[in-house]
């Protein structure tokens, strides 16, 4: 199986540096230093979380030449969707006229959830055959507190999407590795709104329905836990750092981004970044990025590509594929 096309979708409103920082106590240049952002796209009040992802399903299905008809899966990773109940990844189908009986179903690994989703659907593929869209897909500033300057300055709204199919030429999907680090899966969360803090008055007087990082800790454990993983998936597909053409990390924050790739020792030229123009798009940040490299003319067949995503769980997907 291979990508066979990608798609994009970031919402019109641009929100800067100073604008997000404001409430935060904070302004561009401090924002700008300790992250390398220097601006997010904001989703308008009418669109939802379907609204993004179906556009950047639909750039993807025009750039790989498949019907929505065609399609035997829909997949939508998102750790903020349209409703708890029905699956955004249906309205996704809907939209994209997805034939009675495709499969549609999402998917939450919070900001690792593109490249879990990616694999699930690679694998599906490979018993069923036909094609999938996969997408990643998240509305943060919903769930944001603005006051919170650890959290509030870094995300930004998108969707990127692939559909994957019987491969073309050289492009191929070579492995995958998933894993969770579960002890420490309260280093990001939203606490209410679910079966345990269900939604009441006393819930959203506290704030219990933000999105909260300890952002030391998480630095800690991209640096202790994720470079370490990425290093060894590497050896085990006997693929030295710097044989990738092209490294694809969760555009997490650049100042973090940069540290990791230093780490692993992929040279600082191969890797693609959107963080500045986008920020941290939760899990649509790696195929958000990987659109952009793609339709920019960066790729080139038979380049050998990285897909390394970690966030919230925690969690970690690592994907390598020829182009």
């Amino acid at each position: 199986m291979g990508v066979l096309g990608t798609g994009s979708c970031l919402p019109a409103h641009v929100v800067t540096n100073d604008e997000v920082g404001a409430p935060a106590g904070v302004d561009h240049e401090w924002i700008h230093s300790r992250t390398g952002i220097r601006r997010r796209r904001w989703a308008k009040p009418d669109e939802a979380t379907s609204d993004l992802a179906a556009a950047a399903g639909r750039a993807a299905l025009e750039a790989a030449g498949v019907r929505g008809g065609d399609l035997s899966l829909v997949v939508v990773a998102t750790s903020t969707p349209d409703s708890p109940q029905p699956p955004t990844a249906s309205a996704v189908a809907d939209l994209l006229g997805a034939g009675y009986g495709t499969t549609a179903f999402d998917l939450n690994a919070v900001c690792s959830g593109f490249v879990f989703a990616l694999s699930t659907a690679e694998r599906m593929l490979r018993a069923t055959g036909g094609y999938a869209l996969v997408v990643g897909a998240d509305i943060y500033s919903r769930i944001l507190d603005p006051g919170d300057r650890r959290s509030a300055i870094l995300f930004g709204d998108g969707a990127g999407a692939v559909v994957l199919g019987p491969a073309r030429g050289t492009g191929r999907v070579h492995s995958s590795r998933l894993a969770g680090f579960a002890a420490e899966r309260d280093l990001i969360q939203v606490p209410a709104g679910g079966s345990r803090l269900p939604a009441s008055d006393e819930t959203l007087r506290e704030g219990l329905h933000h999105f909260t990082m300890n952002g030391r800790e998480v630095r800690h454990f991209v640096a202790e836990k994720v470079a370490p993983a990425i290093s060894a998936f590497l050896t085990d597909n006997g693929v030295a750092p710097e044989a990738l053409d092209h490294f694809v990390p969760h555009q997490a924050n650049g100042r973090m981004v940069a540290d990791l790739a230093a780490r692993i020792g992929i040279p600082a030229d191969r890797m693609r970044v959107t963080f500045e123009e986008y920020g941290n798009t939760g899990s649509a940040s790696v195929p958000v990025t990987l659109d952009d490299a793609a339709r920019s003319g960066v790729l080139k067949d038979g380049d050998l590509l990285l897909l390394a995503a970690f966030g919230g769980g925690m969690a970690m997907g690592l994907t390598l594929l020829t182009w």
